[in-house]
């Protein structure tokens, strides 16, 4: 179900041929992530003072963000090649070396999916990482030799959603660490104009406000939902995107003034009518949903805990008052004693 969702921050085929077109190429054109561009702009300049490679640089945060896009201009701001790889896609440790054999000096290594990597292949990267060298065994047996062929300095950048589920020593490796975080409405609307800008899309202000306020925080989200509405103001309209096509295009998407979709809004109607508000256990909402349990948790839920529209508590899931006032839902007085309790116990995860 995830991968129909227009929605969704995870990336598809289309989203990646609109990335490419739209990718910024240096640090001044890239919007959002202030903090992290400071710190890395120095380390970068840093580093080429030196003529050395940069740290290992490990990307983390929700999907949509920009990890990709950042590692590239890392690539362009330092002048070096960017190989570009993932954690699935590399499944033995020799395909890895081969890899790795290959770069030139202050080459940038890109692995995306990071904590997906074997656990063989994450060993073969500790020594290199450290001592840019490989450590390998010839022969077998009592002749068994242990030989270590050196590799030029590079720089690895590993991307990651689930920054969590590394190991420890291959976190520890990486001498910078940046979590990216959302981006607020102001830089959305910002990324949507240069992307409009890009692609010869004539829009409003307005109208690119009110994409970014949808679009969940995430540019990636921004990117696919300016698409969709430039084809329904190209059909309904002159080319132009204006505040009205734009509010009738994503009322056809059925996305709603906060960015929620129709199941999102499933999802916080069976908790409030079937179950009263909750609390529902987690494979209970799955089955009146029609969704996976896993979906649920690390693709529905995420944004709308965020948006304070349901709680997690031992004994299930929960919809709090923001929930109600956002479908125009009235509370019982039941439902209202019943979160004053969960509030004032402490038993919410917030």
């Amino acid at each position: 179900m995830e991968n129909n969702r227009f929605i969704s921050s995870s990336k598809s085929l289309t989203d990646a041929e609109i990335e490419n077109s739209l990718r910024p190429t240096s640090m001044l054109e890239y919007v959002g992530q202030e903090k992290i561009k400071e710190k890395l702009s120095i380390y970068i300049q840093a580093a080429k003072k030196r003529k050395e490679a940069l740290d290992h640089v490990l990307l983390y945060g929700p999907p949509g963000l920009g990890k990709t896009t950042l590692s590239h201009i890392i690539a362009n701001e330092l002048g070096s090649q960017i190989k570009i790889t993932s954690g699935p896609a590399i499944e033995h440790a020799a395909d890895l070396a081969a890899i790795l054999t290959n770069l030139q000096r202050n080459d940038v290594l890109f692995i995306d999916e990071i904590h997906r990597l074997n656990k063989s292949v994450e060993e073969i990267l500790y020594p290199a990482m450290e001592d840019f060298a490989l450590d390998f065994i010839v022969g077998k047996g009592p002749s068994a030799k242990n030989m270590r062929l050196k590799i030029q300095p590079f720089t690895l950048i590993g991307a990651t959603t689930r920054a969590g589920m590394l190991t420890g020593p291959l976190r520890d490796r990486f001498g910078v660490l940046c979590r990216l975080e959302m981006y607020n409405e102001k830089e959305l609307q910002e990324i949507v104009e240069r992307s409009a800008n890009v692609l010869n899309i004539k829009i409003e202000p307005d109208a690119s406000l009110e994409i970014a306020k949808r679009s969940r925080g995430t540019p990636r989200l921004a990117n696919r939902i300016l698409k969709r509405v430039r084809d329904y103001a190209e059909v309904y309209g002159n080319g132009t995107v204006t505040k009205e096509l734009t509010n009738k295009a994503l009322e056809l998407l059925e996305i709603d003034k906060l960015g929620l979709d129709h199941i999102d809004r499933r999802i916080l109607l069976n908790i409030i009518n079937k179950f009263s508000g909750g609390p529902v256990g987690l494979d209970t909402l799955a089955s009146a949903t029609g969704e996976d349990a896993t979906t649920i948790e690390d693709v529905y839920e995420p944004y709308l805990i965020q948006l304070g529209f349901i709680a997690r508590t031992p004994r299930g899931r929960i919809a709090l008052k923001g929930a109600y006032d956002h479908l125009n839902l009235p509370l019982t007085k039941a439902q209202i004693n019943a979160l004053s309790i969960y509030e004032t116990s402490g038993d919410i995860e917030w």
